[in-house]
């Protein structure tokens, strides 16, 4: 069988306190963007998994990646025949938009579908909450405002399928826990709930991704490509996540060439 997990954006993301285990209270509205990877499982040949990986290389050991760390998860509960993996990665890694999260809790789901395991959505998020923080969104896969560490889930009536949109990933990395210890957190004057049921047009002086606070002066380049998609026209811009990412949200189709530098990642498509 095969499936083709799907990317997220962060529609707004507060981050409201520190908790006594190192970890961070936030907010945001999680929304599935239609960037997808490929991944496919079959009956193994030779009686043993093997995992085969294509598409945009990701520097790290099979045995490390989510979609191998899924099927074992799952196996401590459940016999699984062994298997031959296929994963093809067009989502990049690195832009706060949750592609290995996705790739593991769409492998989750394959199993579940292909040996009819019987597990429920809501098992489903608890082995997922083991694999990430943003795992246990990819079950659900659908606009969820998202509080806790990012695994309490509220549903949120959002609807952005009209929309254009645009994201760009530049050649920089960010460290997600350098990120974190430069937040100050503190909690929003209005509610992201309440923002986003305000038309779209309006979020641009209201919904606020905390992390821009701390990354723009660090990375003026991330910056720029905000400011770039607003001349543009976007109606709202923003990171993803803790970046590097960022994402446009247009009216109408937009051209961008010649805009961003060509070894960016740029992508356009419609809302899902």
């Amino acid at each position: 069988m095969i499936c083709f997990p799907n990317a997220k954006i962060n529609l707004g993301l507060n981050i409201v306190s520190k908790r006594e285990d190192g970890y961070h209270n936030l907010e945001t509205i999680f929304y599935p963007i239609a960037i997808k990877d490929a991944l496919e499982i079959i009956p193994s040949k030779n009686g043993k998994d093997s995992f085969s990986e294509s598409g945009i290389k990701v520097d790290s050991l099979p045995e490390n990646n989510l979609v191998i760390k899924a099927l074992n998860i799952l196996r401590e509960d459940y016999e699984i025949p062994p298997i031959d993996i296929f994963l093809l990665k067009k989502i990049p890694f690195g832009a706060g938009i949750g592609g290995g999260s996705a790739d593991a809790s769409f492998m989750l789901k394959l199993l579940n579908d292909t040996f009819s395991l019987n597990i429920s959505n809501e098992e489903l998020a608890i082995y997922a909450r083991k694999l990430g923080a943003d795992c246990p969104f990819f079950i659900y896969n659908k606009p969820l405002f998202a509080s806790g560490i990012g695994e309490l889930f509220e549903n949120v009536n959002l609807d952005l399928s009209k929309y254009q949109f645009v994201l760009i990933k530049p050649n920089i990395h960010i460290s997600t826990k350098e990120a974190f210890a430069l937040i100050k957190p503190q909690q929003p004057e209005i509610s992201l709930k309440e923002i986003a049921s305000k038309p779209v047009e309006e979020w641009k002086h209201l919904m606020y991704n905390d992390f821009e606070k701390s990354i723009f002066p660090q990375f003026s380049e991330i910056k720029k490509i905000k400011n770039k998609l607003y001349e543009a026209g976007a109606i709202y811009s923003s990171m993803s996540g803790s970046g590097s990412s960022v994402f446009g949200i247009f009216e109408k189709e937009v051209s961008l060439d010649n805009i961003f530098p060509k070894e960016y990642y740029v992508w356009l498509g419609m809302g899902m």
